[in-house]
């Protein structure tokens, strides 16, 4: 097949359009995966009408990730054969500085220069019938029924605080403060891939009361969640904590300003880790003294380092990862349009939204 139905953006602010286009043609270093699950963010329809500001050369195929079947692999793949089932990572990096790598997110957004020089080649994303991937990102999935794969998606989401998580450097046993939604999409999974890592509490605070009890319902007495109020949170969420606070992972998104990331912060033990990876776009007033004196570490992570798909994976094989959790609802490619309204609109928490090509 030499051309292919793809979902367009032509211009932010403006409805994506469905097109045939011609199909990727695939390369050395490359693999050709049939889309059969591409999963929708919950604002993926702001950075479509430009909101976010994200570097994105149009037009495009938007999408970012998929679950899919390898159609074709290139002359120096060892290990995929066709009709494999992989995960498409999104995360590609440049092959020619191992050190400091750019970096574009196919189809949703980059980094600098480098990464929009990515996007020239790798630019088009997950909408589509077919998707053109570095071999390395396409990660095997092992057996799988079609009808799994838009569960199998939650994976793509998963992926985010995984990659928080390993940065931490979280142990068996530690204690973690989910600060950011975590009755959201990525903090409620942020809940989920923590206790699968093995840690012995999350402390999850929100201001939804019926969202924090249901994270207690899903994981027991793992999960102690605290209700902000604005006044006095940083020693409650000390308190609620059975114990020091080892890491604290932020996933706040851009519109929560950084005076609760800084609340959730405070709260972690002396030599205890902090990791940034929300949205949030003001300056974060962290006192030097007190970094210095607690030998806190403070890092910033995007993303997740390149062996992180197979062994999150290799999690959800082992059902430490329980993909059950999410619901998924599913649209057609068609359908792009309803995708992007349900998948803004409805509850996020533990739910996906799913185009299946």
């Amino acid at each position: 097949m030499n051309e292919m139905k793809a979902a367009i953006l032509e211009e932010f602010g403006k409805p994506l359009s469905l097109r045939t286009v011609p199909a990727p043609v695939l390369g050395t270093g490359e693999v050709l995966v049939d889309v059969v699950a591409a999963p929708v963010l919950p604002y993926a329809a702001e950075v479509f009408r430009g909101e976010r500001n994200y570097l994105l050369t149009l037009p495009v195929v938007p999408g970012a990730g998929a679950i899919g079947r390898v159609r074709e692999t290139g002359p120096d793949a060892t290990r995929l054969t066709r009709g494999d089932w992989v995960l498409c990572d999104p995360t590609i990096r440049s092959r020619d500085d191992a050190l400091t790598p750019d970096i574009t997110l196919q189809g949703l957004s980059a980094r600098g220069d480098g990464g929009l020089f990515l996007q020239r080649h790798y630019g088009r994303g997950a909408y589509a019938e077919q998707l053109l991937l570095p071999t390395e990102n396409a990660v095997p999935l092992g057996p799988l029924e079609s009808a799994e794969a838009a569960r199998w998606a939650a994976l793509t989401v998963c992926l985010v605080p995984y990659g928080g998580l390993l940065a931490a450097g979280l142990r068996a046993g530690e204690t973690v403060l989910v600060s950011g939604g975590a009755t959201g999409h990525f903090g409620s999974a942020a809940v989920a891939v923590a206790l699968a890592m093995g840690a012995a509490c999350v402390v999850a605070p929100g201001r939804d009361e019926a969202a924090l009890a249901d994270l207690e319902r899903r994981f027991g007495a793992r999960v102690r969640t605290v209700r902000l109020t604005g006044d006095g949170d940083t020693d409650r969420l000390r308190r609620t904590a059975p114990g020091p606070i080892d890491v604290v992972l932020d996933l706040l998104p851009p519109s929560a300003g950084p005076a609760p990331v800084r609340t959730a912060a405070m709260a972690v033990r002396e030599q205890g880790r902090i990791v940034l990876m929300g949205g949030v776009g003001d300056d974060l007033a962290v006192p030097y003294r007190w970094l210095m004196r607690n030998s806190i570490t403070l890092r910033g992570q995007w993303m997740h380092p390149r062996t992180a798909p197979a062994s999150l994976i290799a999690l959800a094989r082992a059902g430490l990862l329980d993909l059950g959790q999410f619901t998924t609802t599913e649209f057609a490619l068609d359908d792009i349009a309803a995708a992007l309204d349900h998948a803004e609109t409805a509850p996020r928490r533990f739910a996906l939204t799913v185009v299946r090509p």
